[in-house]
């Protein structure tokens, strides 16, 4: 074979081998001159999330969201003898009275029909004592109070109330007019209400207080002579001087203290309903109703204010 024969490959080996590389040149030339990608179009657009939906607000005054002493009802106190103007012939399931009133117009709030409401008997000194309750809540002319408070929860007042005294028309005190005409008389009242309360506090009287068990057994008391007056909240005062006892009189009324006293709704301590009961006793009386209602069964005509 001839030297020329022999160099033709080898020439175009090498030729192709330079091609190669100047290729390569030419690639790598062209990438790195090539404008590089904006970050927005290096990054992947982000998906836009599915919409979610709005939470469910759950209503916890909802009356298939609250809880009862008694499945599907309300149980409601207060003490007996129940006696107007709160309550009528002693029957608080017939909605007569100021306190049955405004108890089934706070069970309609809550959603209870006047069906689904049950009584349960308390007597009042028991009603505020610490412990399990067996009922929802008790109404019974029941006034708030720090020392209460400590073992009971109560609702915003449904009431305000003063304090009276009631006497025999014939009493030596029966024509007080000041707070100092009485220091010196023989006065009663309930164990554990704010009246007896009131006597030690604010009129301060001389002698003992007598205390009973109830109120009918002071009434009893007073027209048997052995006490001077009575001292009660108004409207009870105005029921047993119209009603209970023709012979006796409002002597008169004290001034309400700073803040006033109210009536509340009382609950075993820590019980939640308290909060959606709040919440109808503002409805109630944003409507004007709860006005209504004390309007209806509490109207009766003034009494003297005593003087100090």
């Amino acid at each position: 074979m001839s030297m020329r024969k022999r160099l033709v490959p080898a020439i175009s080996a090498v030729a192709a081998v330079l091609l190669l590389a100047a290729c390569a040149s030419e690639t790598a030339t062209t990438a790195s001159s090539a404008p590089a990608p904006s970050a927005a179009a290096s990054s992947a657009a982000p998906t836009a999330a599915p919409a979610s939906e709005p939470a469910e607000v759950t209503d916890e005054c909802a009356r298939e969201n609250l809880t009862t002493v008694a499945a599907d009802m309300l149980t409601i106190g207060t003490d007996t003898p129940a006696y107007p103007p709160y309550f009528a012939e002693d029957d608080p399931a017939n909605g007569q009275g100021f306190e049955s009133a405004v108890a089934y117009a706070v069970a309609g709030g809550l959603g209870f029909a006047q069906d689904e409401v049950t009584w349960q008997v308390v007597p009042f000194n028991t009603s505020y004592a610490p412990g399990d309750k067996a009922f929802d809540f008790d109404i019974n002319q029941i006034s708030i109070t720090p020392k209460r408070q400590k073992v009971v929860d109560f609702s915003d007042g449904y009431y305000t109330v003063n304090q009276a005294v009631v006497a025999l028309k014939d009493s030596p005190i029966a024509n007080a007019t000041s707070v100092a005409e009485l220091q010196n008389a023989n006065l009663g009242a309930q164990v554990g209400t704010t009246s007896l309360e009131f006597i030690n506090a604010v009129v301060q009287p001389n002698n003992d207080v007598q205390v009973f068990n109830d109120t009918n057994d002071a009434k009893s008391a007073m027209q048997n002579g052995q006490i001077d007056g009575l001292v009660v909240d108004l409207p009870t005062a105005y029921y047993i001087t119209a009603v209970e006892i023709p012979k006796g009189k409002i002597v008169g009324q004290f001034e309400a203290q700073a803040g006033g006293e109210q009536f509340g709704l009382l609950f075993q301590k820590g019980n939640p309903l308290v909060t959606c009961v709040n919440k109808v006793l503002a409805d109630l009386s944003a409507s004007g109703e709860l006005q209504a209602i004390q309007d209806e069964w509490m109207a009766g005509t003034t009494a003297p204010y005593f003087t100090q």
